[in-house]
C-alpha cells in the first residue's frame, strides 16, 4: 500500500477507482478523477450521503460528473478499525443490472472479488438506490440514538428509534424506487444497527455529545460526521 497526494500517480494504471471522500466533496473529487482516469475504469462509491445543494444521491452526482462511466456502490456495517483488524465483516456491492449479476464479468461481481478476503464478505445487489439510501439515512438515525443515550434515556428508547427509523428509511427508499428487502439487509438494517449502538460510530458519538449538552467541535481536521450534514439533505 502506497500513499500519495498526487492524483495522477494514484490513478496511473488503475483497474478500479474507489471514492471514499466525504459525501459533500464527492462531486469535486469525481470531476478530478474523470480527467485523470481513462473512461473505461469503473468508479466504486463508498461515500455515504445526499448532496446538500442538489438533493442528489452519490451515484447521481458521479453520473453528472463522469457521464457514461461504469460505477458501483460499496456499503454496509463496516467499522474501519475492525475491518483492518481482520474481524469478520459483510457488506453489499451494488451495480446496475446488466445481464446476470452473478456473471464473473458483471461489475458488482468484479468489485466483490477484488475486495473479498477470508474475513471480508461482499454480497451482490443491483439495487443501487436502496444501498445508497441505507448508507445515507442511517447516520441521521445514529445521531438521534446518540442524543437519547446522552440524555440517559436507556435501551428501550434506542430500540424504538432504531425500529421506527428503519421504517422511515424503508418508506423513503420505496418513494425513490428502492426495494424494501435491500433496506432490511446489510446496507440498511445491518448498517443501522451497527452505527446506532456503538461509540465507535462518529455519528452516535456526535449525538451523545449533543445529548449531554456539549457542542461537538467539527473542524476540517476532525472526524467526518456525515449525519450532521445529511440530517438536512436526507
Amino acid at each position: 500500500l502506497e500513499v500519495t497526494d498526487d492524483l495522477a500517480v494514484a490513478l496511473a494504471g488503475a483497474d478500479l477507482v474507489v471514492l471514499v471522500c466525504p459525501s459533500q466533496h464527492l462531486r469535486a473529487m469525481t470531476r478530478r478523477v474523470a480527467v485523470e482516469a481513462p473512461s473505461h475504469v469503473p468508479l466504486v462509491i463508498c461515500s455515504k450521503g445526499v448532496e446538500a445543494r442538489t438533493g442528489l444521491l452519490m451515484s447521481q452526482v458521479v453520473a453528472e460528473e463522469a457521464p457514461g462511466r461504469p460505477q458501483a456502490v460499496l456499503s454496509g456495517p463496516t467499522f474501519a478499525a475492525e475491518v483492518a483488524a481482520d474481524m469478520p465483516t459483510a457488506a453489499t456491492v451494488a451495480a446496475p443490472l446488466d445481464g446476470d449479476i452473478f456473471d464473473p464479468d458483471h461489475l458488482a461481481a468484479r468489485v466483490a472479488v477484488a475486495f473479498a478476503t477470508e474475513t471480508f464478505r461482499p454480497y451482490l445487489s443491483d439495487d443501487v438506490i436502496g444501498v445508497e439510501i441505507g448508507g445515507a439515512a442511517k447516520n441521521v438515525i445514529a445521531i438521534a440514538c446518540g442524543v437519547a443515550d446522552g440524555l440517559g434515556l436507556g435501551s428501550n428508547t434506542r430500540a424504538a428509534i432504531i425500529t421506527r427509523g428503519l421504517a422511515e428509511i424503508i418508506r423513503l427508499g420505496a418513494a425513490l424506487g428502492a426495494r424494501p428487502e435491500t433496506l432490511s439487509g446489510l446496507a440498511g438494517a445491518g448498517d443501522l444497527m451497527l452505527t446506532c449502538s456503538s461509540e465507535q460510530s462518529r455519528n452516535f458519538s456526535f449525538g451523545k455529545a449533543l445529548g449531554q449538552g456539549r457542542r461537538p467541535h467539527r473542524d476540517e481536521n476532525g472526524p467526518v460526521v456525515e449525519g450532521a450534514v445529511n440530517a438536512r439533505s436526507v
